[in-house]
């Protein structure tokens, strides 16, 4: 390299062309000039041999071949051995002068050597000193002697020498040679000669333990390090030496002697080959670590160097002042230097610390017992020290140092934070400034949950730190006595939130990355500054895939729970210690044998010792059993008596019952006679000597006795125990002594405790003994004076290594965090509520907001509902919004948190959206207030629009008086919870109140309209989950406001629409679930009592639908219908009519303008109007009505282009519409509609026909319109004509004349004009649920299934259906023939209901119903005669038959009831009076009107019945007549066995001559006919002799087949019986009874007569046929007719015409019979 200027061309005239002579000639000129000669005569003789050898000999220029750098040769660079010994000797005779002006160039000369890398290649240690270490070796320790020459430059120089050659990467500076340099900084650092020397000793120090350990971690001698900051060297102690500048002078000297090396020439690759050659020389030495548990293969030189320097600081931080000077203040600081170094250390500690176990075992076998030592000390800037060291072992060495932490935490951090009442304010701050900082690693917080406070075996360090802070948060205790001034006690709380702040921030910034969430808060420089980017500074996450275990949650929860089980156990064992065992049994913690609980008492923390004892001496059988376990799990042998029972009663305090004692110590002679068989002659021996151990115990270390037991007291009260003899007095002697010099004691009775809370606290967790050994110590006898407590809590570590709390766990579960927070929520919900209410303070208020942010964030996202809105309940109400009048600004904060919350953790909300949205609201009320603008209830109220607009608006900020009632109500203020602010009257409001509210209204304007409607804006970005919530809240809020009786808001109604609009265009899954929130809504305050609110409602609604309208809906979707079901819903339910007009005319504007658009939403609509027309105003039935109309005629093609479903509900739309009972042509026009339905139906003008005509799936008729019957899509849209055709046939019975012939006019059009689209299943279906019910309402056929079968009620009148007129009877049957002879071919099947149909209305008793059936049957005979088959003739004639004879029997019961019933001859006499009023409250011939009423019922059916049948009869004939050529034997067969039927009938109604005279009677006073019971039977069976006697004529053949001439003669006889009967001048009666002998023939009476005229013609008919027969066949029945002949001669007649036949018979019949035989 090329010199400087200052080094002059003389400089290399002296040191001659070689690098090292540049640096030594000029030092070594300077040192001749300066030296004494003659004192120092052979100095200046070396130094003059020196410059001559440099002038002697050439440089070598390495940069052309570095091969020939000696590097091994010669320990200067380009000399060999004897050279640089030459060289280097002078530099080392002038550091033995002591003469500051010689001492200085030798110093700068080494320095410059060193630092420019003249002196290489060198392994310096005291060890080696047979190579050319050794002049390096000297010459260090030269340098090293003059730190003490007292010179201040000297002391620098000495320093700087020092740094550079540790800083030499070209020598291993080794073993004592480095600790000697080490002792020469020390002694300057505690003997500068001032404090800038004495700053720059200690940063030298530091530079050193970061070059050395750099070097250790890499295992290298070329490293990169950092250089020392000497302002943090400062941060504990020193502060004092700082001499203006001191700092920044001591700054540059450490600076200057690190980067003087890079000043060389020498390349990174020479420097690289030197340093290695240095590590590997002599690298076949074995490196021997006697006090090290075992050789690693990468154990070094350099890292055994660093383990041997480590060792060293920390047993020089464990020294402590003597009695004999116990304030060493020199001791002192090189203990706090000590402690600096090895913060150092562990700043920069990297992964060798943590992976390599020699380096770990030495962190917890030095520092940590460092730590353990110096924690007694009072000493601040120490017990600072040991946090900072602490909180290295947190963040870097969690995973190694598990158990060792469990213990340092709850000493250092947890004995401080807990300490309320009296603590030491820098030692608080300490700590809570240390808990902040880890607080700010998320790592640290849950590894410490999870290593500890879910291990049984561990503290619960989170709990109780958290507890702790909130302790200091909450301050001391009202009416304590405290140390602690107001000042301080406000920093503690403020402090302690804070770091219950980070806590929680940290919880929520784990949970983040471990979901993937979104950064929570950006961080801030502040909270995340970089420390660096070496690899020390990695935290020990990165290690803990090797040094740790990975849980999961459920695991986590399995061993919290056991934790909290065990504790709860313990707890219980310490109040009542066999219910804390049965609890521990019988869940399964501990199993049920005596071994189990003798582990779980021996081993458990936290047990009370005492209650050991008591159990232990318990009677019972169980515990006698553990207490024999328990003592038997001990082994005696070899102890001393006294050893024994001191060891035996270390783990529980004796019971004071006496009882209790004599067994435990029974027991325990027994098992060390057992362990000792030959210490004593028998265990009663070793049991008295234990009772006297006892109580010579008790009384030798009790200080209430006063007269103490002698030994010759002891020795005398054992005489004689060993079965008689004594004991030796020696023996006795020793054991006396031994127990009054060291009394027994438990484990933890190391001393007495501090309290009697901590005491416990600390028993609890297994850490009072180690805290009592620590804490009764004094500074004067330190901790280290005493081994055997320090090997006691060595071996608890031990101990606790062997447990589950020396395997480190790791969890990435974010599960994790719910059992975190259900351990920290109810603390930092308390600490910040607490903090909010009593503190104005903006820092602590602000970070309580912010701590209840960040819990917010971590209980909403996981989801932990109870303490999510416990969290957001306590900021909401902190936002005094409900109170107005007493808003600070640390009210508006919580306002601007809630908005914040809502915005950054909306996602995850869920119900607590509620809270937030009503602070929303309230908020808004209150600018609106102090704006002046009218409230909404104005708006309400206001009948004329106008007077708003003309009121001027006042902003309440500038007015001096307030009277508006709701502006009095806010002033004076309500609870969170009120909904509504009643408005007290009584209450006065203040001038100041009101000043107060303006001002408090002013401080509202930090919060900005932006920020609030930035909620809601920004609503499109929650979650699917989210966004229904919010809409959810959204409208329970608004349904508060709307239902407030007082004061009626829209603000969140408004919004409602707002938050819909931006969020139209989310999938429809999610759409729908928020609109099925929002229609509930709208639906509930569409139906207010309060019809403004609702008006204004459907206003929104429609706005909401309008918006929604313009979105395009595809095909086969539901969701527009969906969305105007409310409309719908509220159309059906609402009771205001101005609400139904409203909705109508909504729904019309938007079909109107949205015609295109709507597709699934024509449902809703049809609905709408559907409702609107069963309305009660006639304006909602029209408007409905006209947007309906102009719907069909324009918009149908919109109608039916989505799907089937819409044709229908238009269909049941329009006939809905035809029910209008305001407006006839409403109802025509509707069913003019219905038939431009059909027509489009049929022509397929629906665009979706296409589509459905190939679905074959089935479908079912509507329920209302069918008995069950089946169609499929097939039958030319079956499910579309049904509702069509239905409601058409549902109007055939309206009451309106009109409306019924034009239904049945278009149904039957329809069924005509398009009946051949329709399948013969179809068809069926169509009669089945459109034609037959049409004809059911029509006639009183129901009625005609049950008039037979009872009566009408009495004094009511005959129920009867409204039937049609005769003209629309007789169109309706006329359009039923013509259809079914159009569509005969395939709807012949129906035949026989339809004979059935018009059977019945030959049947009824209206007006034209009987010729209409008769003729409308007669007219489909006619047409359809020659197609009927046989079958279907039979079917014809079986109806008819059926449809005759089915009635029968009704008739005859209908009768009967007159058995019973009395007609009085003066019953006339009383119907008359019936009419008249009566003059008390019952009439007692109430009876004889209702006998009357019910005969005239009677005989008003009878005669129905008597032409019914008649009808049948004649119908029947003349369909013979007409038709006969397609009859078979069969159909003729029907006919005749229905004439015989009607016959028989007719001749048994004649023959209740009972009942006739009573109806008669009734008749007569009814003064009316008498049934024509008579003509019925002439007419039956004339019309029977008649069609028997024209089909014996007129088809032989068939007769024959059917016998008919047999049974023409069995009529004639029967004929003639019936009239000889009548005839006979007996009654029935008599004809019972015979009589002997009858002498003389009464004349019959007039009634007789009358009906004898009656049936004369119908004698006349049969006696005509009989004496028409042939005469053989005349003959074969001759034997029949002869006697009846015989019987009408004797008979009286009423027309000479019988005797004229009867003898015509005889002449013509039987006179030939009789002569021929």
């Amino acid at each position: 390299m090329q010199m400087s200027g200052a080094s002059g061309g003389g400089s290399q005239t002296l040191g001659g062309p070689t690098r090292c002579g540049w640096v030594l000639g000029p030092s070594l000129d300077k040192i001749i000039k300066n030296v004494a000669w003659r004192k120092h005569s052979h100095l200046v003789a070396a130094c003059k041999s020196a410059l001559d050898k440099l002038h002697s000999v050439s440089d070598i220029d390495i940069s052309k071949d570095p091969s020939i750098l000696p590097v091994s040769a010669s320990p200067l660079f380009g000399f060999n051995q004897i050279d640089a010994d030459l060289l280097l000797q002078p530099l080392i005779l002038a550091l033995d002068t002591a003469s500051p002006k010689v001492v200085e160039p030798a110093l700068d000369c080494v320095f410059r050597l060193f630092g420019l890398g003249l002196i290489r290649g060198c392994e310096v240690t005291a060890d080696r000193i047979s190579d050319g270490s050794k002049v390096v070796f000297d010459l260090l320790e030269a340098v090293c002697k003059c730190g003490g020459l007292g010179d201040e430059v000297i002391e620098l120089a000495v320093l700087k020498v020092l740094l550079s050659a540790v800083r030499s990467p070209m020598n291993m500076i080794r073993g004592d040679c480095l600790v000697d340099i080490v002792k020469s900084c020390y002694n300057v650092y505690l003997g500068g000669l001032n404090g800038t020397n004495q700053i720059c000793a200690k940063a030298v120090l530091a530079q050193m333990m970061i070059i050395v350990f750099t070097r250790v971690e890499a295992d290298s001698m070329a490293v990169q390090f950092r250089s020392v900051a000497v302002g943090e060297l400062l941060e504990f102690s020193d502060r004092n030496l700082n001499e203006g500048s001191s700092i920044q002078f001591a700054q540059n000297f450490v600076s200057e002697v690190v980067q003087m090396f890079n000043e060389g020439r020498f390349s990174s690759d020479s420097v690289q080959s030197t340093s290695e050659s240095v590590e590997h020389k002599k690298g076949d030495e074995s490196v021997d670590e006697g006090d090290s548990p075992g050789s690693l293969s990468d154990y070094t030189k350099i890292r055994e160097d660093g383990l041997m320097l480590f060792k060293n600081l920390c047993k020089l931080s464990m020294k402590f002042s003597s009695q004999e000077q116990p304030d060493d203040q020199i001791l002192l600081r090189g203990k706090t230097l000590s402690l600096e170094l090895l913060k150092v250390i562990m700043d920069s500690a990297g992964t060798i610390w943590r992976t390599n176990e020699r380096f770990l075992n030495n962190v917890k076998q030095y520092l940590c017992l460092s730590l353990l030592k110096n924690s007694a000390l009072s000493v601040m800037n120490v017990f600072q020290l040991l946090c900072s060291i602490f909180e290295n072992f947190l963040t870097k060495f969690r995973s190694g140092l598990k158990s060792e932490i469990g213990i340092f935490f709850p000493m250092l951090i947890l004995r401080v934070l807990e300490n309320v009442l009296q603590p030491s304010f820098l030692q608080k701050m300490t700590i809570l400034n240390l808990l902040e900082k880890i607080s700010q690693d998320p790592e640290i917080v849950i590894d410490i949950f999870v290593n500890y406070d879910c291990d049984v075996d561990a503290p619960n360090i989170f709990e109780r730190t958290v507890n702790g802070l909130l302790k200091t948060a909450l301050g001391p205790p009202p009416g304590s006595a405290t140390t602690l001034s107001p000042a301080h006690d406000l920093t503690f709380r403020l402090e302690s939130v804070k770091c219950l702040v980070r806590i929680i921030k940290s919880m929520g910034l784990w949970m983040d990355q471990q979901l993937k969430i979104g950064d929570f808060f950006p961080p801030s420089t502040s909270d995340d500054e970089s420390r660096g980017g070496d690899d020390s500074n990695l935290s020990d996450l990165d290690l803990q895939a090797e040094a740790a275990e990975f849980s999961d949650a459920a695991t986590l929860e399995q061993r919290r729970a056991y934790k909290l089980e065990v504790q709860k156990g313990v707890s219980l064992f310490n109040k009542k210690p066999s219910k804390g065992i049965d609890f521990l049994i019988r869940n399964k913690r501990i199993s049920g044998s005596p071994e189990a609980v003798v582990d779980f008492l021996k081993n458990t923390s936290g047990l009370n010792e005492a209650m050991i004892g008591d159990y232990l001496g318990e009677r019972e059988e169980f515990s006698l059993k553990v207490m024999h376990a328990y003592v038997d799990s001990f082994n005696f042998g070899g102890m001393d008596f006294g050893e024994a029972i001191r060891f035996f009663l270390r783990g529980f305090r004796l019971p004071g019952e006496a009882q209790k004692i004599d067994r435990i110590m029974e027991k325990f002679a027994e098992r060390y006679c057992k362990c000792n068989p030959t210490s004593f002659t028998s265990a009663d021996t070793a049991y008295v000597l234990a009772y006297s151990v006892i109580m010579l115990n008790t009384d030798a270390h009790n200080t209430m006795v006063k007269d103490k037991m002698t030994k010759a007291d002891f020795i005398r009260n054992n005489r004689g125990i060993d079965d008689g003899k004594d004991l030796a007095e020696e023996y006795l002697g020793d054991l006396y002594d031994q127990i009054v010099r060291d009394e027994i004691k438990m484990k933890a009775d190391l001393s007495v405790p501090q309290s009697k809370q901590s005491n416990n606290l600390n028993r609890l967790l297994g850490l009072d003994g180690i805290l009592n050994f620590v804490w009764k110590q004094t500074e004067e006898k330190p901790l280290g004076a005493n081994g055997v407590l320090i090997r006691n809590i060595q071996e608890q570590f031990k101990a606790k290594s062997g447990k589950s709390e020396s395997i480190y766990y790791c969890v990435t579960d974010p599960a994790i965090l719910r059992f975190m927070v259900e351990v920290c929520w109810g603390p930092m919900l308390a600490a910040f509520s607490v903090t909010l209410d009593q503190s104005d303070d903006k820092a602590a208020t602000s970070q309580s907001l912010q701590g209840i942010r960040h819990a917010v964030h971590v209980t909403a996202v996981m989801g932990m509902q109870t303490q999510r809105d416990a969290f957001v309940t306590t900021v909401a109400k902190f936002t005094y919004l409900h109170c107005a009048a007493d808003i600070k600004q640390k009210n508006v904060d919580a306002v601007k948190a809630i908005i914040s919350i809502a915005i950054e953790d909306g996602n995850y909300l869920q119900e607590a959206w509620e809270h937030i949205l009503t602070c929303l609201s309230r908020f808004e009320h209150l600018q609106l207030l102090g704006e002046g603008v009218p409230s909404d209830a104005s708006f309400f109220t206001t009948q004329n629009g106008e007077t708003d607009e003309k009121s001027p608006k006042t902003s309440l900020r500038k007015k001096g008086t307030l009277q508006d009632p709701a502006v009095m109500a806010v002033v004076r203020g309500g609870s969170y919870d009120s909904t509504s602010r009643k408005v007290n009257t009584s209450g006065l409001v203040t001038p100041e109140q009101i000043s107060n509210f303006i001002s408090n209204l002013n401080l509202l304007d930090q919060v900005g309209s932006f920020e609030l409607n930035h909620i809601f804006a920004h609503s499109q970005r929650l979650k699917s989950e989210a966004i229904v919530a919010f809409v959810r809240a959204l409208c329970k809020v608004s349904m508060s406001e709307l239902q407030s009786p007082t004061d009626p808001r829209v603000f969140s109604l408004t919004k409602i629409v707002e938050v819909t609009h931006y969020n139209m265009n989310r999938i429809r899954l999610v759409w729908s679930r928020i609109w099925s929130v929002l229609s509930d809504f709208f639906v509930s305050v569409g139906l207010s009592e309060n019809l403004s609110v609702a008006i204004f409602v459907m206003d929104s609604l429609r706005q909401l639908a309008m918006k929604f309208l313009e979105r395009e809906e595809l095909a086969n979707y539901n969701f527009q219908n969906e969305f105007l079901m409310p409309f719908v819903i509220i159309m059906q339910k609402s009771s205001s009519a101005e609400i139904r007009e409203l909705i109508v005319r909504c729904i019309s504007q938007m079909v109107l303008t949205r015609v295109n658009n709507v597709k699934s939403g024509w449902k809703s609509v049809f609905l709408v109007f559907t409702a609107a027309a069963a309305d009660e105003r006639k304006n909602i039935v029209l408007l409905a009505f006209q947007t309906m109309e102009k719907v069909v005629r324009e918009y149908f093609p919109h109608i039916t282009e989505v799907e089937a479903l819409t044709f229908r509900d238009c269909v049941k739309c329009l006939i809905a519409f035809t029910s209008s009972r305001f407006n006839s042509d409403v109802s025509l026009n509707a069913i003019a509609f219905l038939r431009f339905c059909a027509v489009k139906l049929a022509d397929g003008g629906l665009t979706f026909i296409d589509q459905d005509n190939d679905d074959s799936s089935v479908t079912e008729v509507d329920g209302d319109a069918t008995d069950g019957q089946i169609v499929t899509n097939k039958d030319d849209n079956a499910s579309l004509w049904i509702p069509l055709l239905t409601g058409l046939s549902r109007l055939t019975a309206d009451p309106r004349s009109a409306i019924r012939k034009s239904a049945l006019e278009v149904l039957f059009n329809i069924l005509k004009d398009h009946g051949h689209l329709f399948s013969r299943q179809f068809w069926i279906s169509i009669f089945n649920t459109v034609i037959y019910p049409v004809f059911e309402s029509a006639s009183d056929y129901k009625e005609s299934n049950v008039q037979y079968n009872s009566l009408p009620s009495s004094g009511s009148p005959v129920p009867q259906s409204q039937p049609w007129d005769s003209e629309t009877v007789a169109v309706a049957a006329q359009c039923l023939v013509d259809i079914f002879v159009s569509f005969y071919t395939v709807v012949r099947s129906q035949l026989l209901g339809l004979v059935s149909i018009l059977a019945i209305f030959m049947t009824s008793t209206g007006k034209g119903y009987a010729s209409t059936g008769v003729g409308a049957l007669m007219r489909l005979v006619k047409d359809l005669g020659s197609r009927l088959s046989e079958d279907e003739w039979n079917d014809i004639f079986l109806a008819l038959n059926k449809t005759g004879v089915s009635t029968f029997p009704g008739v005859m019961r209908l009768i009967r009831t007159l058995d019973n019933t009395e007609m009085h001859a003066d019953a006339k006499v009383h119907l008359n009076n019936s009419r008249l009023p009566s003059n008390n409250g019952f009439d007692n011939d109430d009876s004889e009107d209702d006998n009357l009423q019910t005969a005239g019922y009677i005989i008003s059916r009878i005669k129905s019945h008597v032409a019914a049948q008649l009808l049948i009869l004649q119908v029947i004939t003349d369909i013979f007549k007409l038709h006969q050529q397609y009859l078979s034997a069969s159909n003729v067969k029907i006919l005749l066995d229905t004439f015989s039927c009607i016959a028989s009938h007719s001749h048994l109604l004649n023959c209740e001559t009972t009942l006739q005279l009573k109806l008669q009677r009734a008749c007569s006073i009814l003064e009316i006919s008498d049934p024509p019971v008579v003509h019925f039977e002439n007419e039956s069976y004339e019309n029977y002799l008649n069609f028997a006697h024209d089909l014996l004529t007129i088809n032989p053949s068939l007769s024959k087949e059917l016998n008919i001439e047999q049974l023409l003669v069995s009529v004639c006889k029967t004929v003639v019986q019936m009239y000889l009967n009548c005839a006979s001048s007996e009654s029935a009666s008599e004809k019972l009874i015979k009589s002997p002998t009858i002498h003389w023939i009464l004349p019959l009476g007039s009634a007789r007569k009358e009906e004898l005229a009656a049936r004369t013609s119908l004698l006349l008919s049969a006696l005509r046929i009989l004496n028409g027969m042939e005469r053989d066949s005349f003959r074969r029945y001759v034997s029949i007719i002869f006697p009846l002949l015989v019987d009408l001669v004797r008979s009286e007649h009423s027309s000479g015409e019988v005797q004229t036949v009867v003898s015509s018979i005889f002449r013509s019949c039987i006179g030939p019979i009789i002569m021929n035989s």
